[in-house]
């Protein structure tokens, strides 16, 4: 059989080949980063409808904003896996593959005959990562598990809104991303071994868990309280003055983390005698002396714009920021100095600008990226190139309702 590779990209994982089951957000987002990273990704979607989220609006010219997001530099097929042919079509992939990457709930993929069991047979050096809300023995481990269920279990919830209003998820979809990061060092560090032993792993990674190991700081409050974390807004739970100060016409933000930049902020506000307050001249008393601190900073924040002390502020040396919303934050010149955003052609829209990963590596950023597929458009590409189907035969798998291209 012929076993030519299609084309691949440039990188550090320049030919490391995935097979990504995966859809929607936790399992697309890991594979969008391999595929920066160089990697060849071929997504494999259902021949129906493809990934659900290529139906989630807004829409541009058809194409959901969702699906666009996750899915630049991958190839698409469309693969109907409760097929024989299908099956067996996705069986000889990964058996060429060196990571397969799905998002099912545990046992989906054994019932579809693509278990990892099943495919180690005949690919010893095969990396399986599995991405699930609750991992295999949860007591949660059967039910349907989404961004916002993890972050009501892990608890950021509970904190991530002000003091006396109603609990909020975070505004990025953090519980997908987190497992989706995850994935991505186990599967970066079971390269590394693959290479001494010549063996492959299963990579088994829970949304839940992953929240949970990003709270830092605040799961070890209630450890050495006993008591919960309480939700403190844009405020920090044991740093002051932190978070966002009221001006004469918006709100800026101030970050002091060193007695050093409360000493220069305590300056810029024209206050220099409260470095020396026995109320506030230590991190531990102005914890305890907040609410007599904090108004006495917006009191004299909100003489003035914010202009004004985003400038000020800089000039004293103070960590600060103003508030982007998302164009603002696009807009804004790091985004263009970085080279964070790039344009690519696809092949229905046009232009597409697209957010470049953040990864460098000797000042470079990832290889450009090309748009994502439509739904099947590299079919005929994978199955000729890597598993040497004619054309003959491809025609009579379309027909057959195989696969679709």
């Amino acid at each position: 059989m012929n076993t030519s590779t299609v084309s691949s990209p440039s990188g550090p994982l320049a030919g490391i080949k995935v097979l990504d089951f995966s859809r929607i957000l936790s399992g697309p987002y890991a594979s969008m980063v391999l595929a920066d990273l160089g990697a060849e990704v071929i997504k494999v979607e259902p021949i129906e409808n493809g990934d659900e989220t290529r139906n989630f609006p807004p829409f541009k010219e058809g194409l959901s904003h969702y699906y666009i997001a996750l899915n630049r530099s991958k190839k698409s097929i469309s693969l109907n896996l409760k097929s024989p042919e299908g099956l067996q079509i996705a069986k000889d992939l990964a058996q060429q593959s060196d990571i397969v990457l799905e998002n099912f709930r545990p046992g989906v993929m054994d019932r579809l005959g693509l278990g990892y069991d099943t495919l180690r047979a005949s690919n010893e050096r095969l990396l399986y990562c599995s991405i699930s809300g609750f991992g295999t023995n949860s007591p949660h481990g059967d039910k349907p598990a989404f961004d916002i269920v993890a972050q009501a279990l892990s608890g950021v919830m509970s904190v991530n809104c002000e003091p006396g209003q109603a609990p909020n998820k975070l505004g990025i979809p953090l519980g997908d991303m987190a497992g989706s990061i995850f994935s991505l060092f186990g599967l970066l560090a079971a390269l590394h071994e693959r290479n001494n032993t010549g063996q492959g792993r299963h990579i088994e990674v829970a949304m839940l868990d992953s929240l949970i190991a990003l709270q830092g700081y605040l799961s070890q409050i209630y450890f050495v309280t006993g008591q919960s974390p309480q939700p403190v807004g844009t405020q920090h739970p044991s740093i002051v003055p932190y978070g966002s100060f009221p001006t004469s016409d918006g709100h800026v933000i101030v970050a002091c983390l060193t007695e050093r930049f409360w000493h220069n902020f305590a300056r810029c506000l024209d206050r220099e005698d409260l470095i020396d307050d026995p109320r506030f001249a230590l991190y531990a008393s102005r914890l305890d002396n907040r609410d007599a601190l904090e108004p006495i900073i917006h009191a004299r924040m909100g003489q003035d714009s914010t202009a004004y002390w985003l400038k000020r502020l800089e000039d004293f040396d103070v960590p600060s920021a103003p508030i982007l919303s998302i164009g603002e934050a696009l807009e804004q010149e790091h985004v263009s100095t970085r080279n964070l955003v790039e344009t690519v052609t696809h092949p229905q829209l046009g232009d597409m600008k697209l957010v470049r990963g953040p990864i460098r590596f000797d000042g470079e950023g990832p290889a450009k990226a090309t748009a994502p597929s439509l739904l099947g458009q590299d079919t005929k590409e994978v199955l000729s190139g890597r598993l040497g189907v004619d054309a003959a035969t491809l025609e009579t798998l379309i027909s057959k309702g195989v696969v679709k291209a």
